[in-house]
This record gives C-alpha cells, structure tokens and sequence, in this order.
C-alpha cells in the first residue's frame, strides 16, 4: 500500500517533468525572498477609509555594509552663530508642524518636528546626516558632539519611533511631547552646553 503523497508526487511528475519543477520551485523561492525582503517598502502604512490607498511600486534595496564610519565635521568657517528654528515656515508664516498638527495629523506634525530640528543641528555642524541614516543614527551622533542634548533628542528619536514604526497612534499629547522635547534640544544648543 503505497502513501497519499507518493500518489501525488507521480501525478505531479506525469505532468511536469522534474527539472521543470525544480526551476519552478526555485523561481517561487527567490520571488517570495524578495517580496519578504522588502516587505515593509510596498505595504501602505495606512489605509483611510476616505480615500483610495495609493500603491507604490517597491523599492528594490541592497543591504549596505558598512563599517564605522567616520565622522566629519566641517570647518569652522565664519563666527556667525546659527539660528536655531524650525526650517519649514510656511507662507503665513505660521510652521508646517504646526499646520499639520492643527488638521489633526500629528504623527506627520512629530515627524516634521524632528526633521526642523535635524536640520538646526546639521546646521549648526553637529551632525551631517547622509542619506539612509537613521533617526537613532543621528541621535547617537549629536550625543557624541553635544552630551547636553543627548536626554531630549534621545526622548524626541523614541517618540518618533514608537509613532512611525511601532504604529502608535499619534495624538494631540504626543505632539506637545514632541515639541516640549525640540523645544529643549534647541534650547541646549543655544546655551551652548557642551
């Protein structure tokens, strides 16, 4: 008496013969590879009920390897001190954060927020941030220049995280958080406290 699967496996090879199944088989293999690979790149974060989900096509990453990096900082040029504010001021002249969080979107009035005050400590030239460096990548980096703002950006990066990738809904808190925390990041830095 002969197993189910033996049965089976003899229709199967009746029909397609062997190295065309071991071809297809590892065809599926690489497409579920790849697809798992990138996962989180072509899966929408949100879906409103209010309008159609936007599709994007995946993007296609290689893993970098990398090693320490070293890290830079740029020449003292001029004795001019650098302003510290948010960046994106709209044509009101009122914040973009502040614009986003009076619609109701915090998670993208946190988001905004950390970006501004990313870009005060690039200008300032305590980081220099590439392109794929990561928010707790920064953080570290401004911790090691400045110790003084390592506590309320470490707190800002955390808060950032839970919201964008742990998918904590944003709230109205979250958003004050936030700005209480950049708020003192700027603060420090205008101290000048090492």
């Amino acid at each position: 008496m002969t197993r189910w699967w033996d049965e089976f496996a003899a229709a199967v090879f009746d029909v397609i013969s062997p190295p065309l199944l071991l071809l297809l088989l590892l065809a599926v293999a690489g497409v579920t590879a790849a697809l798992w690979y990138s996962f989180p790149a072509w899966v929408p974060r949100r879906m409103p009920r209010w309008r159609r989900p936007r599709w994007r096509k995946p993007r296609w990453r290689l893993p970098r390897f990398r090693r320490g990096r070293k890290i830079t900082t740029a020449p003292e040029q001029a004795t001019a001190e650098p302003v510290f504010e948010p960046s994106v001021v709209l044509g009101d002249g009122t914040l973009l954060a502040d614009r986003l969080a009076a619609e109701g979107r915090y998670a993208e009035a946190v988001r905004q927020r950390l970006r501004d005050v990313v870009g005060d400590l690039a200008a300032a030239g305590v980081i220099s941030p590439l392109p794929g460096t990561t928010a707790a990548e920064v953080a570290a980096t401004a911790a090691v220049q400045r110790p003084a703002v390592a506590a309320p950006l470490g707190g800002a990066t955390e808060l950032f995280s839970e919201i964008w990738y742990g998918d904590l809904p944003a709230e109205r808190a979250h958003d004050e958080h936030m700005r209480a925390l950049t708020g003192e990041v700027r603060a420090r830095m205008r101290g000048g406290t090492p």
